[in-house]
C-alpha cells in the first residue's frame, strides 16, 4: 500500500474515533478536525479549518506568545499535555467539560510542524457525579426519610404526605420557616415521584432581580438584550421531562407571576427576545416561608396564580413544635461534626440540653445546626457545655425576658404574640409584621397600644 492509501485509510481511521482531534499548525491554524471533534464543538469542517485554534476558547489554553516566538498556546512552550480537565466554548456560546490530550509533531530532522490534540467529552460523567453528590448529600444514612429526621407525629404526617403527592403530577407548594427542610421535601418528591428518572433543577427567586430571574427561568436568545451573547436554555425548559423546584415563591415580581401562570396552564414557555413557543413538561414544586394568602389581600401576589401553585400544600413544623425531635437531631449533627472533626465530643451537658429544650429556635434545624457546629469549634472533648454555645441561645436579651414575663401574667394573647415575634426578629419590625402576617403599620400601632418599647426588647 502506498503513502497515498496509507493516508486515506489513516483519515477513515481518524473519523471512527469518539475522541475529538485536531491538527494544529505550528502558528496556532487549525489544520484537520475529525467527525468526532465537529460534533463535540458543534462547528463544521469548514468553519474550523483554517481558523486560529482559540476559537475553541479553552481555558488552560491561555495564549502565552512569547516576543518573536510565535507560539499560540502552552502547548509549544511545554511540548505536551496529559488527560487536563479544561472547559472548550462551543458554536452555542455554551461550554463543554473535556478532558485534552496533545503532543507536538516534529519531522524526521526534529523541526516543529505542527501539533495534535484529542478532547474527550466528560459533560455527562460531570452530570452523574453531581448527582450522586447531591443524593450523598441529602440521603444521609443516618436520615429516617430522604434526608430528614422526625419521629414527631408532625414530621411522621409530613413524610406520608410526601409518599402520596409525589405520585401525582400536580403542582406542589412547601409552606415553612426559614431552617425547616423545604428544599429536602421538594427533592424527597421528586426521588419518589414517577419524574424520578428525568431532570430535577432548583432555583431560588429571591436571589435574582426580575430581568435575570426571567432569562433564569425561561431562558432568553442572542441580542435579546445587553449581554446576551449567545442563546441560553431557561431553568424549565432544562426540567421538561422532570420536576423544578422553585423556592421563595412568595418575591416573584408580579410580572414574572404572569408568565409563570400562563406556562403552567398552557405548557409552553418563550425565550426572552422571542415569541416563538416552545413545549415543556415539568412538574412544578414550589416553597415560601411567607403568607401567601396575606400577600394576596394586600395586591403583592396574584390570586389566579396563587390558586394555581396551591394546589396541593404541605407545611413544615417549625422545630419549636416538634421538641421531641430535638434529641434525635441533635445525636444526628454531633455523630456527623464528630466525624468530620475528629473530636471526641460525647453528646450534651444536661444542662445544655435544657436551654436547648427551652429555646424557640426561630432559625429552626439550621439554627440548630449551626449551634453545634460553633461548640464543636470551642469544645475539645466530653459533653457540650453551656459556654461552648453561642450567647443568645446560652443568655437571651434580659429586656425580652422581662417584657415577654410581663406580658404573660397580664396582657392579652395578642401582646404575647408581638413580643414573642419581635424577640425572634431581635427588634425588626418589618420581620415581625412578616411573621405575624401583617403589615409593619400594624405592628408600630400596636407597639403604642401596649406601650411596649423597642430599646427594651434590645437591651
Amino acid at each position: 500500500m502506498d503513502d497515498q492509501g496509507m493516508n486515506r485509510y489513516l483519515k477513515e481511521i481518524i473519523n471512527t474515533m469518539n475522541d475529538g482531534v485536531t491538527l494544529i499548525s505550528p502558528d496556532g491554524v487549525i489544520l484537520m478536525v475529525n467527525r468526532a471533534m465537529e460534533e463535540i464543538s458543534g462547528y463544521t469542517k469548514e468553519e474550523l479549518v483554517g481558523r486560529p485554534c482559540t476559537m475553541f476558547g479553552c481555558d488552560i489554553c491561555r495564549t502565552s506568545r512569547s516576543e518573536g516566538g510565535g507560539h499560540w498556546c502552552e502547548l509549544f512552550n511545554i511540548g505536551h499535555a496529559h488527560r487536563m480537565p479544561c472547559f472548550l466554548e462551543r458554536k452555542n456560546r455554551s461550554y463543554v467539560h473535556v478532558l485534552k490530550n496533545a503532543s507536538l509533531l516534529k519531522d524526521a530532522d526534529g523541526k516543529l510542524i505542527g501539533a495534535v490534540e484529542t478532547v474527550t467529552d466528560i459533560s455527562e460523567i460531570d452530570r452523574r457525579e453531581e448527582r450522586i453528590q447531591q443524593l450523598s448529600r441529602l440521603l444521609d444514612e443516618n436520615a429516617s426519610f430522604h434526608g430528614m429526621l422526625g419521629r414527631s407525629p408532625a414530621m411522621q404526617k409530613v413524610f406520608e404526605i410526601i409518599r402520596k403527592v409525589a405520585q401525582s403530577d400536580a403542582p406542589v407548594i412547601v409552606y415553612g420557616e426559614t431552617g425547616t427542610g423545604k428544599e429536602l421535601v421538594a427533592h424527597a418528591i421528586h426521588s419518589l415521584g414517577k419524574r424520578r428518572e428525568g431532570p430535577y433543577i432548583q432555583l431560588n427567586c429571591a436571589a435574582l432581580n426580575e430581568a435575570l430571574l426571567e432569562s433564569e427561568l425561561f431562558g432568553h436568545v442572542k441580542g435579546a438584550f445587553t449581554g446576551a451573547h449567545g442563546h441560553r436554555v431557561g431553568r424549565f425548559e432544562a426540567a421538561d421531562g422532570g420536576d423544578i423546584f422553585l423556592d421563595e415563591i412568595g418575591d416573584v415580581p408580579l410580572s414574572i407571576q404572569v408568565k409563570l401562570l400562563r406556562t403552567l396552564e398552557t405548557k409552553q414557555i418563550e425565550r426572552v427576545g422571542d415569541n416563538r413557543p416552545i413545549e415543556v413538561d415539568a412538574r412544578i414544586i414550589t416553597a415560601t416561608n411567607r403568607d401567601l394568602e396575606q400577600l394576596v389581600a394586600e395586591g403583592k401576589f396574584r390570586e389566579d396564580f396563587f390558586f394555581r401553585i396551591n394546589v396541593i400544600p404541605i407545611h413544615l413544623p417549625p422545630l419549636r413544635d416538634r421538641l421531641e425531635d430535638l434529641p434525635l437531631l441533635t445525636a444526628h449533627f454531633i455523630r456527623h461534626l464528630r466525624d468530620s472533626s475528629g473530636k471526641n465530643i460525647t453528646g450534651l451537658s444536661p444542662e445544655t440540653m435544657k436551654l436547648f429544650m427551652e429555646h424557640q429556635w426561630p432559625g429552626n434545624v439550621r439554627e440548630l445546626r449551626g449551634a453545634l457546629e460553633y461548640a464543636f469549634v470551642l469544645a475539645e472533648e466530653g459533653p457540650i457545655l453551656p459556654e461552648h454555645l453561642p450567647a443568645k441561645l446560652v443568655k437571651p436579651a434580659s429586656g425580652a425576658i422581662n417584657a415577654k414575663a410581663r406580658a404573660r401574667k397580664s396582657d392579652p394573647d395578642e401582646k404575647i404574640a408581638l413580643l414573642d415575634a419581635l424577640i425572634k426578629c431581635e427588634g425588626n419590625q418589618t420581620h415581625a409584621a412578616r411573621m405575624l402576617g401583617v403589615n409593619r403599620l400594624t405592628v408600630w400601632h400596636r407597639l403604642k397600644k401596649y406601650g411596649i418599647d423597642i430599646r427594651d426588647l434590645k437591651s
